[in-house]
């Protein structure tokens, strides 16, 4: 559902929006399923990059997001986008998004700290519930979030 909160900024159709975002979470997909024929523990982290990636973006067109939520948003979309990273995805591949959903993780927690529960759940497009995700996801992604470099800068900025 297309959200009345996200500001003036021009944005792509629905449709648009979901049909890139599931032509990325179907490349990944596809690529990691050709890389073995189940994927492992660390796959299916890695495939959440473009879930969690279109709910950064869709945060931060929300006009209820504060401008420092938003800042830190910003930083998170960077994260993914940056060419070097922790582990760049140009020499490990998919893999290489472990650490971009770390950060991501990191970022929509903190937020939902502050915000209604409600303002980030409606721009979350992935199959499995967002709280369920992030549930199974906290432990470990904040203690590897707090190891990274940027995981640091964004605990830093954040306080």
């Amino acid at each position: 559902m297309m959200s009345e909160h996200t500001g003036n900024m021009e944005m792509p159709s629905e449709q648009q929006q979901r049909d890139t975002y599931q032509k990325l979470r179907l490349q990944a997909q596809q690529y990691m399923e050709s890389k073995s024929s189940t994927l492992d523990s660390a796959g299916q982290f890695a495939l959440l990059a473009p879930d969690l990636f279109h709910l950064l973006t869709r945060l931060m067109l929300d006009s209820r997001i504060d401008k420092k939520s938003k800042a830190l948003v910003g930083g998170g979309l960077l994260y993914f986008v940056a060419p070097i990273d922790v582990l760049p995805e140009i020499l490990v591949g998919p893999g290489g998004y472990l650490d971009d959903v770390i950060v991501a993780v990191f970022i929509i927690n903190t937020i939902l700290n502050k915000l209604p529960q409600e303002v980030v759940t409606e721009h979350w497009a992935g199959d499995e519930d967002l709280l369920n995700t992030l549930r199974k996801l906290a432990g470990s992604g904040n203690k590897l979030a707090s190891k990274l470099p940027a995981g640091r800068l964004i605990r830093t900025f954040t306080k």
